[in-house]
């Protein structure tokens, strides 16, 4: 199995790709913490990994409240030994279907707000957990380059997400100052 002995957290766990996610790394053997809203939708989820076999636990918390984040990222370490991996699935409050030209920059900006924020929060809660063993995988979930029509602000929140990853965690090793060989 390949996440035997592993801990995973998957912020919005309860929609349908948190879910999938969620499921497959409990069938690949890892413990998984689901996050969310809603309780009741978190513990179905739960419901149907631990039928399945899997170790699962349910937190309610918004991934944009930083010191639940932080709380939760925690006290998941503090009970498994680490975070080894954290999965961002939370819904960005995406308006789709009106064409940009006809929308207002609030409703562009919505989900490009959410989308940076809750990566930023989970990804440096689980981060502080992951450098400190010199482990772990942060995912973030995000569209490519394609163009779809009709698609709000999400494509400029995929874009902001692909330069939140590309940011270190931790700062990295001094550059060279001379001249280059």
């Amino acid at each position: 199995m390949l996440l035997q002995n592993r801990t995973t957290i998957v912020h919005g766990g309860s929609g349908a790709i948190g879910s999938a996610v969620a499921r497959a790394y409990a069938r690949e053997g890892a413990e998984v913490h689901l996050t969310g809203r809603t309780r009741a939708t978190l513990e179905d989820v739960a419901h149907r990994i631990r039928d399945e076999g899997g170790i699962a636990h349910v937190a309610v918390l918004d991934a944009v409240d930083r010191d639940a984040v932080e709380w939760h990222a925690a006290a998941v370490a503090d009970q498994s030994g680490g975070i080894d991996v954290c999965f961002n699935a939370t819904f960005n409050d995406d308006i789709q279907g009106t064409p940009l030209v006809d929308m207002r920059v609030g409703d562009v900006m919505q989900p490009v707000a959410k989308a940076v924020t809750t990566s930023f929060t989970v990804a440096t809660a689980a981060a502080r957990h992951m450098v400190g063993r010199g482990t772990g995988v942060i995912l973030v979930m995000a569209g490519g380059r394609e163009a779809i029509p009709n698609l709000g602000g999400s494509h400029v929140a995929w874009a902001a997400l692909a330069g939140l990853c590309r940011q270190r965690t931790r700062p990295s090793s001094p550059r060279p100052t001379g001249p280059r060989r």
